[in-house]
């Protein structure tokens, strides 16, 4: 490795130790860049509180990156890493005698703080040099005011149990580290009770849910991305716990039902009627009383929701998804309302053992011909995205595709309606969208599930929480410019595990000679971080030309 007094690490891949140094130094530090066989890292104060929670000793830090360093580690890089590390466990939160109290050893450090104006109107009084009396109303604002100043706080003011509910696992056996992921988040001691959990697709993060509903065995609120993800809570509710139909409401669509257990969606919450400010369904938090909150794709989680989840510190909070990035960078504000990081499971380790499908990755350029090139090249910057990802001859790659996967259940994603229903009729292949009814939505998906079609097309819809467990190839014809979440959630649709040899394919059709090819580069770097690699093929109407990228 040569760190640098920026805090990035270069890693040299070609080392006979680069495994070892990069599974360590992946635990405190963020991979950013994978350019052939230069890795590059970046160490931040979220990356190393990340670690910390996780249970990860500065020392074991500091031994990685001294161990591994081809030169002598940067002095203001050791003393960055030791004032992070530090700065974890530096502030607590305790309850104590019905009040909650704001502590430190550091008195100094507690009293610069509490000076802050967006510290000080959280405070109600000072108990000793070393605790300040809170608002418990301030719980959350407090938590993501202090992390704003470099400082987070480890919540140990508990959970209030909330309504309890008779809930049991059944019909499933967990595997070894979805019982881990119950456990961390479970433990009552060092910030259990609150967390996220980082699974890819196709881990069995719901099953986790599940299991952590079943520990607690209380009310549940789960927020979820959308309708068709409430429709696969409820059946996996059903079918792997003793909850009855009566015990599950949905709060999605034209559904309003309140129940034990319920699921709603993100954008149900955060629903507005035209001229209005308040978020008139926001009031679900408080219809019963929850003792434990289920934010799946918690990466997802929109502002509104944040600002809520601020007032609720005191239910607990479990966050799921595959990828805790964040294209609109709040990735603080998970940590300090959700939760830190309780568990990452990398996406290389579940596959070697077995549990998610072998992946295939491959870039297929396709070029821009005739009337669409001349248009391309005479449009505004935007409506060239479009014009590339809408490319015409992208319709002939997508045959070549279907013939050559025939036999295997083929997804075909995209970002525009119109192409994909442009694709449908060429294909004669159904298509669902966000415009589909619900029960034609139920009625494709289970006419996929079980072999009737072979090949479905889907919008951005279908990105998250929808189980096709026999889908092996997925098509991206179109996709968020350079969104690396939607890649991630979008290969997941066809990582579950497969009879035979276990293998699966992800294509992205991109127009060559574009913009396309930069959204391309950018959306597969989630991918690569996993250590995932894409193979370039050059369309050429059947014959390709392919490259290992660098």
């Amino acid at each position: 490795m040569i760190v640098q007094p920026d805090f990035t690490v270069l890693l040299d891949r070609r080392h006979p130790r680069a495994d070892e140094a990069a599974e360590q130094l992946a635990r405190f530090a963020d991979l950013i860049k994978r350019p052939g066989d230069l890795h590059t890292y970046r160490m931040t104060p979220l990356s190393v509180w990340n670690a910390a929670a996780a249970g990860m000793a500065l020392d074991e830090m500091l031994e990685t990156l001294e161990s591994h360093s081809r030169y002598e580690l940067p002095s203001q890089v050791e003393e960055g890493v030791v004032n992070w590390a530090g700065r974890y466990g530096k502030l607590r939160l305790r309850r104590q005698a019905g009040g909650l109290l704001l502590e430190s050893t550091d008195s100094a450090l507690l009293a610069e703080l509490a000076a802050r104006p967006a510290v000080r109107g959280s405070l109600i009084a000072q108990q000793a040099e070393e605790a300040w009396e809170v608002n418990p109303a301030h719980r959350g604002l407090l938590k993501q005011e202090l992390i704003r100043l470099g400082y987070p706080v480890l919540d140990y003011a508990g959970y209030h149990a909330g309504e309890q509910l008779k809930v049991d696992i059944s019909n499933v056996e967990l595997r070894d580290y979805q019982r881990i992921c119950v456990d961390r988040f479970y433990r009552e001691e060092a910030g259990g009770g609150s967390g996220v959990l980082v699974l890819p697709c196709g881990a069995g993060k719901t099953v986790v849910g599940l299991a952590c509903l079943a520990r607690l065995k209380c009310a549940t609120l789960i927020l979820t991305s959308n309708a068709l993800s409430v429709k696969q809570w409820k059946r996996e509710l059903l079918d792997k716990t003793t909850l009855v139909e009566e015990e599950i409401g949905e709060y999605a669509g034209k559904e309003r039902e309140v129940r034990p257990v319920t699921i709603a969606t993100y954008q149900i919450m955060t629903h507005r009627a035209a001229g209005r400010e308040e978020y008139v369904h926001m009031k679900l938090f408080g219809e019963r009383n929850w003792g434990l909150i289920i934010y799946d794709e918690v990466h997802l989680l929109p502002a509104p929701v944040f600002r809520m989840t601020a007032e609720l510190q005191a239910t607990r909070r479990l966050g799921l998804t595959a990828t805790l990035v964040r294209e609109d960078g709040r990735e603080e504000d998970v940590f300090s309302l959700i939760g830190p990081k309780q568990y990452d499971m990398p996406w290389k380790t579940l596959e070697q053992q077995g549990w998610i499908a072998g992946l295939s990755c491959m870039e297929l350029r396709v070029p821009l011909l005739g009337a669409s090139l001349s248009q391309y090249s005479q449009s505004a910057p935007r409506a060239r995205q479009r014009l590339a990802s809408e490319n015409p001859y992208k319709l002939e790659a997508v045959r070549w595709l279907l013939r050559h996967h025939q036999g295997q259940q083929i997804l075909i994603i995209g970002q525009y309606v119109s192409q994909l229903e442009r694709l449908g009729r060429e294909l004669s292949a159904p298509v669902l969208t966000g415009g589909t009814a619900q029960e034609e939505r139920e009625r494709l998906l289970d006419a996929f599930r079980t072999g009737v079609i072979s090949a479905l097309i889907v919008s951005k819809v279908a990105n998250f929480a929808v189980n096709l467990p026999d889908a092996a190839v997925a098509i991206q014809v179109s996709g968020s410019f350079g969104s690396r979440q939607e890649e991630a959630q979008r290969i997941g649709r066809i990582l579950r595990p497969k009879a035979g040899d276990n293998q699966a394919w992800f294509y992205s059709l991109v127009t060559e000679g574009t913009k396309e090819v930069e959204f391309a580069l950018k959306r597969q770097m989630y991918m690569i971080e996993q250590g995932y690699t894409y193979e370039l093929s050059i369309w050429n109407g059947g014959d390709h030309e392919k490259a290992a990228i660098r």
